[in-house]
């Protein structure tokens, strides 16, 4: 009764989306809106199919503001799809194509586990709720309706910009690797920007936090450790036993630390956390960023759990499997163990080394995944980092820009792959934690939205548009 009275209380004082549409807003925030709204109420979670139709009422939108079909493609993979759209440049110059990323899929999320439809978008409390509207509906929607404003508004780039929005990110990344390799007009862009990577942070007074330009990604990949036993009746034990075999080889595992590692990015990203936390932590970050060999600082990293998952390759048992019935010795038993490894690391090298520290060669170790992907740094960019400011400056003056490493995965591993440099560019802001992505409730706070509608048309009028348009690109 009291969860009942407190949801119809909620209910009373909910702001929802119907409201939200009186709230007097311009068209283009309309527009934007109604996007959001709509792509949002599609369950584009993996077995429900509806990536395609996503993908066609955003290829509608588009036309509806003079994209023509032959500027968009959507590209059909099992249930799933891949979709590009071509702003083409006048020919001016011979700069290559710049493409922006975000995919269309989200992760599932179930009706019973929600405070409400997870796939009706709400309005509540300053927030924007429901799947995907962090991860990464937001980009998807703030990238489409910048293309229709600037198409609308006449605008002709000096190069081609490519929206690539991928349909199975969250899962296999089919479609990724679609766009990413089999794409040669794609993979000859001389750069591409991802919105489904940084953003900036807000501090809990409100104020912004330096701002982490993706420009590296950890390698995600999965090894399965194996050890196999003839088995028997448990009334009789044996010397050998599967699960004990297994046990020892991730006591071994967890004893392990990889060796040191640092890069540009890595150091650069160090060393301004460290000037900006202070104290021993920030005395170690600096120490580190400055000589990547102390071993001071990386014993302080260690011990505390602090960054040391910045400073090289990371393995950790994550599953275990183990065993047929409760009276019998086990004839096999599998331990999942997840890496995460650093950049410049191949992913036959991991399992070579996990190898090495198991010594044991009844033990098997295999990928869980024939598809993992190790990908390379990208080394930040003069013009990219310029534009980027110029649009954040807009709203945050003088918000500082830092190179990053993010320890987990996206699409642009596999155009850093293709040999595509790739850096993290959302608009969004948001409070550390406070998104839920992937999780119950997840939010974007509405502020954040409409704030950053024009994020994307400055950093595009600076990178792509004549002297006359960036000159007036914050206008």
């Amino acid at each position: 009764m009291i969860r009942q009275i407190f949801l119809a209380a909620m209910a009373a004082i909910s702001i929802s989306t119907a409201a939200a549409a009186e709230v007097e807003r311009t068209a283009d925030e309309q527009m934007a809106f109604e996007i959001y709204r709509t792509i949002i109420g599609m369950r584009t979670a993996k077995g429900h199919g509806m990536v395609p139709e996503m993908a066609a009422y955003l290829a509608g939108e588009l036309k509806s503001a003079g994209f023509s079909d032959d500027d968009i493609n959507i590209l059909p993979f099992g249930e799933t799809a891949g979709m590009t759209v071509h702003y083409r440049g006048d020919g001016s110059t011979d700069l290559k194509p710049i493409l922006f990323l975000a995919h269309m899929d989200v992760v599932d999320a179930n009706r019973d586990d929600w405070e409400y439809d997870p796939f009706v978008l709400r309005e509540e409390n300053g927030y924007f709720l429901g799947r995907g509207t962090a991860d990464n509906k937001y980009g998807v929607a703030n990238l489409t309706q910048t293309f229709m404003r600037l198409k609308r508004d006449g605008f002709t780039p000096v190069r081609d910009l490519v929206l690539v929005f991928s349909g199975d990110e969250e899962t296999e990344m089919n479609t990724t690797r679609m766009l990413a390799y089999d794409r040669k007009d794609l993979t000859d862009a001389e750069f591409a920007l991802n919105s489904d990577a940084s953003g900036g942070g807000i501090d809990p007074d409100g104020n912004p936090l330096p701002y982490l330009m993706q420009s590296a990604e950890k390698t995600y990949a999965t090894f399965l450790v194996t050890a196999n036993n003839q088995g028997g009746h448990s009334s009789r034990p044996r010397p050998d036993n599967a699960i004990y075999e297994l046990a020892d080889a991730l006591k071994k595992i967890q004893g392990f630390e990889f060796p040191v590692e640092a890069n540009s990015i890595t150091r650069a990203s160090m060393m301004a956390d460290g000037k900006k936390l202070g104290g021993d932590l920030g005395k170690h970050l600096v120490a580190f960023s400055e000589d990547p060999t102390n071993k001071k600082a990386v014993k302080y990293f260690r011990k505390n759990n602090r960054y040391d998952n910045m400073i090289g390759t990371t393995c950790v048992a994550t599953m275990l499997n183990a065993g047929h019935a409760e009276n019998a010795l086990p004839q096999s038993a599998t331990a999942t163990v997840n890496c995460r490894i650093f950049p410049g690391n191949e992913i036959e090298d991991v399992r070579k080394t996990l190898v090495k520290v198991v010594d044991n060669d009844a033990l098997t170790i295999e990928p869980a995944d024939d598809r993992y992907v190790a990908s390379p740094i990208s080394e930040p960019r003069e013009d990219v980092t310029a534009a980027l400011a110029k649009a954040l400056h807009s709203r945050f003056p003088g918000l500082e820009i830092v190179p990053s490493m993010s320890a987990g995965g996206t699409d642009g591993m596999h155009f850093r792959r293709a040999g595509v440099p790739t850096y993290g560019a959302g608009g969004g802001f948001a409070k550390p934690g406070d998104t839920f992505a992937h999780g119950l409730n997840e939010r974007v706070q509405a502020s954040s939205f409409y704030g950053g509608l024009d994020h994307w048309m400055i950093l595009i009028k600076e990178i792509a548009g004549p002297k006359s348009d960036k000159a007036s690109a914050s206008d």
